[in-house]
C-alpha cells in the first residue's frame, strides 16, 4: 500500500508554483512520500489594488494559513517576506531552507544599468521600500527618475519594459532565478544601494503545530544561518511596528574570517518614498545561537533607528 500523499498548499502564481515545486521535490526525497500541490487563490492574487493600498501584510498568506487550519493541506510554502511578523500559535514555522540571492534586480531597456538610465527614466516597482532607496540613490548621484507603482506577475512586469511603457523595472533576484528569467537582468543592485525586504529570497515552510512528526521531518530542510538572519531582519521590522508594505529594508549577513563565520551584521533602512530622507544604520554582533539572540539584534537596531527619527518616515503605523 502506498503512503498517502502529503498536500502542499501554494499560491497559483508561476513563481509560487516554481518554489513550491522545488520544496515538494525535497520533501518527497526526505520522507519517501508523494507530495501533491494544492493551488489556493489568495486575496493578494485577486485584488487589483496596489499592494501598498491593501496593506501588504499577510494578503498572500491568510488563505494558505486558513487551508492549514481547516486541514485542507498538510503544509504550505510562502515567500518569507510576505509573512506577517507575528506567528500564530496553532502553526509552526517548520523550516527556512537556504536562502536564494536576497538582492533586487534591475531589468532595463537596452541592457542599461541603473546609472545609465536616461534623465527622467520611468522605473516600475510596487514597493515603497524600493522607491525610497532608488529615489535616494538617484538624488545623491544627480539623476532624476520617476518611480511608477506597478503590480502583476513577473512576466507582466518585464513586459512593461519590452513594450517600452517603462524604462526599467525592479524585481527580486530570487524570484527571477526561480522562474528562469535571470538572463534578463541588466544589473543586480548592490545591497549598499538598495537593501532588500526583510526575509527576501528566503522561503518559509509552515505546518500545523500539532503535527509534530511532519514538523520534525520538514525541519530537516531548515538552514540555521538563514533562519538566524531572517529572524533578526523580521524582528527589526516588528520592532519598527511596520507591515511588509512599509518602506523598510533589512539584511543580516554573516561575516566570515576565512572559512569561519565570526559575526552577523544587520543593516536596516527606512525612508520616505521620494527618497528625500533615509535613516540607515547597522549593527554587528556574534552569530546568534538562539532565536531570542537573533530577535534581540533586530530590536536593538530598531531602537537606534527610532531614536534617529525612523518612526516619522513610515506613513501609516500599525496600531
Amino acid at each position: 500500500m502506498t503512503e498517502k500523499a502529503l498536500r502542499l498548499g501554494t499560491r497559483r502564481s508561476r513563481l509560487a508554483m516554481a518554489q513550491s515545486g522545488q520544496v515538494a521535490e525535497a520533501v518527497q526525497e526526505l520522507t519517501g512520500r508523494p507530495v501533491e500541490l494544492v493551488e489556493i487563490t489568495t486575496y493578494g492574487d485577486t485584488s487589483r489594488e496596489h499592494l501598498a493600498q491593501i496593506g501588504g501584510t499577510g494578503v498572500f498568506v491568510a488563505a494558505l494559513r486558513e487551508a492549514l487550519a481547516r486541514d485542507e493541506v498538510d503544509f504550505a510554502v510562502h515567500s518569507l517576506k510576505d509573512l506577517p511578523t507575528a506567528q500564530p500559535a496553532e502553526l509552526t514555522l517548520a523550516a527556512v531552507p537556504p536562502r536564494e540571492d536576497p538582492r533586487d534586480a534591475l531589468i532595463a531597456r537596452d541592457g542599461r544599468t541603473f546609472a545609465e538610465l536616461p534623465d527622467g527614466a520611468r522605473v516600475g516597482t510596487g514597493s515603497p521600500r524600493r522607491m525610497a532607496q532608488l529615489n535616494a540613490y538617484a538624488r545623491s548621484h544627480g539623476m532624476t527618475i520617476q518611480t511608477v507603482p506597478i503590480r502583476g506577475n513577473v512576466d507582466t512586469r518585464i513586459g512593461y519594459v519590452h513594450k517600452g511603457e517603462l524604462d526599467a523595472v525592479v524585481l527580486a533576484a530570487a524570484g527571477l532565478n526561480r522562474v528562469g528569467r535571470s538572463d534578463e537582468v541588466t544589473e543586480l543592485l548592490s545591497v549598499d544601494t538598495v537593501l532588500p525586504a526583510p526575509g527576501q529570497g528566503a522561503l518559509a515552510i509552515e505546518c500545523a503545530a500539532h503535527n509534530a512528526s511532519l514538523a520534525a521531518a520538514l525541519a530537516e530542510l531548515d538552514d540555521p544561518y538563514t533562519r538566524a538572519a531572517v529572524t533578526a531582519e523580521r524582528s527589526l521590522l516588528a520592532a519598527l511596528e511596520a507591515g511588509c508594505s512599509a518602506p523598510v529594508g533589512a539584511l543580516a549577513d554573516l561575516l566570515a574570517d576565512g572559512q569561519i563565520v565570526k559575526e552577523m551584521r544587520l543593516r536596516g533602512v527606512v525612508g520616505t518614498t521620494d527618497g528625500s530622507t533615509l535613516v540607515q544604520l547597522s549593527t554587528t554582533g556574534p552569530v546568534p545561537e538562539t532565536e531570542s539572540h537573533a530577535t534581540a539584534l533586530g530590536r536593538e537596531l530598531a531602537a537606534e533607528m527610532l531614536a534617529k527619527g525612523a518612526a516619522g518616515l513610515m506613513g501609516e503605523r500599525a496600531l
